[in-house]
């Protein structure tokens, strides 16, 4: 029996020095914003249309590759990495994402808190290096996934980066 593939997109929303992690009820663990790729959508627009829903921010993606001078056609930016995820969900069994992994950053904060303050957590790139637990709406302590950690620091570090240049 073949694998059921999901197309996904997620978002590293960084502010500052940190990015923004929510806990995900059905998976159990501390993820950025994101979700499907829907009918007629690409991965950046996904990416976006998320980030807003989920949160409330207005975000542009950050990107990690140059795009080639093409004028012919147009151009989606490529995610920084493409991951493949085994998921397990109440609504669709067990499955797997293609995850298209983007870096994001702030362009309207309107503050910087969500809309479910105890489901989200703004998250520095000192605590994800040192793999501290956060608490968790139901009072466990959890360490976001490491994929989560390393993607986390990468994003932050990148965005910084290419804010200094601007």
């Amino acid at each position: 029996m073949s694998q059921i593939r999901h197309f996904t997109a997620t978002g590293f929303v960084v502010h500052g020095d940190a990015t923004l992690l929510h806990w995900h009820k059905k998976v159990q663990e501390w993820l950025p914003p994101g979700g499907h790729v829907d009918p007629n959508e690409d991965p950046v627009q996904t990416t976006l249309r998320e980030i807003m829903e989920e949160t409330g921010f207005e975000a542009e993606i950050v990107p990690t590759y140059e795009r080639l001078d093409i004028s012919n056609l147009e151009q989606v930016d490529a995610p920084h990495s493409i991951m493949i995820e085994n998921v397990v969900d109440v609504e669709h069994g067990e499955h797997q994402h293609i995850d298209h992994i983007y870096f994001t950053r702030v362009i309207s904060p309107n503050g910087t808190r969500p809309p479910a303050p105890d489901q989200w957590i703004w998250v520095s790139r000192d605590q994800l290096n040192s793999g501290v637990s956060f608490k968790t709406p139901n009072g466990d302590d959890r360490v976001p996934p490491e994929d989560v950690l390393k993607l986390g620091i990468a994003a932050i570090d990148h965005v910084t980066a290419a804010s200094s240049e601007l």
